[in-house]
Order: structure tokens, then C-alpha cells, then sequence
């Protein structure tokens, strides 16, 4: 059984996901090597994450007998170091995320878990994106990160069973339960949740509910836990944007392709609780 000291992880991407897969492993004593673009970003990361290590400490997510793990930022992948695994949790663009991966081939160890934290994306087709290809793997990390236990795995055609049970080893060490998928655009979560989200927008923009009533009825009739609309917001609508986008490119299924309202709040620069508003009103910015 492994320890969270025998784990370092670097995490590429300091948005959303990234820093609360960061505030997940720092709270199980994990080191943890974040990169972004520029010392900004980087700068905006921190503080959001210290908010996550403390929101999750107080909601008795973390495990109380184990140390905080050590944050190292830098914007420069080549400066990373030794790692066990590496995440990717940059934007849902095919040309990031291979241009990540491009860099990321040229400075990871043989037999280092490349791990995509894509909510679209075949491992199939990163896969060519990689100069190692057997050390991909795909999980979905739900947000927040650190209060929700289940995480979805899936394997791309070349993905190497070592990798796989490398990443469920990390995944055990997070506290979490690896739920292993097969290769499909969206997977599972994604494939069933961001065209559902997609419909409740599309029923707010017809002016057929409200978001509040929309919300509503999905909880108190269907038991979802927070309704759609408000969900869309902790996403992020940008981020769900470009996840349905990825979906309707490689589907075709216009259930996916995002809706008229998504779009223009997007435009708008409404993008959920990190703004402070989406669907919704937070009062002010998530930093």
C-alpha cells in the first residue's frame, strides 16, 4: 500500500479543476508542482487554493492525522522535476491540450502516468498528441474535487495496464474510488450530464420556467442534488461550453451543441460562481 509521501504530482492548468485537484492532494499530504502561464494566474491559484484547503477542512473532507503536502508554482512545464503522475487540466481545446502535451513528452520520465482530466475527449485521439501514448489515461475529477469521492477513469486502446494501476493507486491514496469507463467522447458523466445541462438552458431561453423553477422541479421531482443550472454555474459556463462543444464536434448529436443563452452569457463574461454570477448572483468573484 502506498503512502502520500510516496506520491509528487504536477498539475498543468491552474483554473477550476486544476486547483481543486491541487487542494485535494495537499490536504492528503501530497506535494504538488502547479503551472500556469504566468505568475498572475499563479498568484490568483494560491489564494483559491488556501479558500479549498480550508472550506474542505471544515466540511471534514480531508484526513486530520496527515500533514499538508508542500505547493510549488512555476510557469515553466520544463521545471516540474520528478514526478509520479501528471495532470492536465488546461481548457477543453484540442490545440492546448496537445501543445501540453507536446511540451509534457519532452520532460517526463519513462513510466509516469499522463494523466487528461478531459470531460470530452477520446484518450484514442490524444493519444496521438503524445510521444507515449501507453502512459495516457483519461479521469474525471467532479467539482468541487475535494468533496466529491468518485472519480471516472478511462483508458484510451494504448493505454498500458501499468498506468491504469498506477492511477488507481493515486486515486486510492486521494481518498478516492476509481470507477474505470471505456473510451467514448464524453465518457459517461459528461456524455449524460452537459446535454441535460444544455436542455435546462434551452428551457430557460424559450421562457417556458424560470432558472429557479427549472432548478426546482429537477430537485424536488428527479432528486438531483443542486439542479442543473446551478450546477452550470460551479462548472463554470465557459468550461461547459467548450466540454459541449468537444461533445457536438465529435457526435454530432445537436443535443450537445450549446445553446443560444450559454453562448451569450459566455459573451457576456457571466460565468458562474468564479465571476460571481451565471444563472445565478454569488455577491462577488470566487478569487
Amino acid at each position: 500500500m502506498t503512502s502520500p509521501t510516496d506520491h509528487r504530482i504536477a498539475i498543468v492548468g491552474a483554473g477550476v479543476m486544476g486547483t481543486g485537484i491541487a487542494a485535494l492532494a495537499l490536504g492528503h499530504g501530497i506535494p504538488v508542482v502547479l503551472v500556469d502561464i504566468d505568475d498572475t494566474t499563479l498568484e490568483t491559484a494560491r489564494d483559491r487554493i488556501r479558500q479549498q484547503l480550508r472550506h474542505a477542512q471544515l466540511m471534514g473532507a480531508l484526513p486530520p492525522e496527515v500533514g499538508q503536502g508542500e505547493l510549488t508554482t512555476t510557469a515553466e512545464i520544463a521545471e516540474v522535476g520528478p514526478t509520479t503522475a501528471v495532470i492536465e487540466a488546461v481548457t477543453e481545446s484540442a490545440g492546448t491540450k496537445a501543445k501540453v502535451f507536446a511540451e509534457l513528452s519532452a520532460v517526463m520520465r519513462p513510466g509516469v502516468p499522463l494523466i487528461s482530466n478531459t470531460s470530452g475527449i477520446p484518450i484514442a485521439e490524444m493519444a496521438g498528441w503524445t510521444a507515449r501514448p501507453e502512459q495516457l489515461v483519461g479521469t474525471h475529477f467532479m467539482n468541487p474535487s475535494y468533496l466529491i469521492r468518485m472519480v471516472e477513469v478511462s483508458r484510451g486502446p494504448r493505454t498500458a495496464d501499468a498506468t491504469v494501476d498506477a492511477v488507481v493507486a493515486l486515486l486510492t491514496a486521494l481518498g478516492r474510488r476509481a470507477v474505470l469507463v471505456g473510451d467514448a467522447a464524453g465518457f459517461v458523466t459528461s456524455r449524460l450530464l452537459h446535454p441535460m445541462i444544455n436542455a435546462a438552458a434551452r428551457i430557460v431561453e424559450q421562457r417556458t420556467a424560470t432558472v429557479e423553477a427549472v432548478d426546482e422541479l429537477m430537485e424536488g421531482c428527479l432528486g438531483h442534488p443542486t439542479g442543473p443550472l446551478r450546477t452550470a454555474d460551479l462548472i463554470g459556463l465557459d468550461n461547459l461550453v467548450d466540454s459541449l462543444a468537444a461533445l457536438y464536434k465529435r457526435t454530432g448529436d445537436q443535443n450537445c451543441k450549446p445553446c443560444d443563452l450559454l453562448l451569450q452569457k459566455v459573451r457576456d463574461g457571466d460565468l458562474g460562481r468564479k465571476t460571481g454570477h451565471g444563472f445565478y448572483e454569488y455577491g462577488k468573484a470566487m478569487s
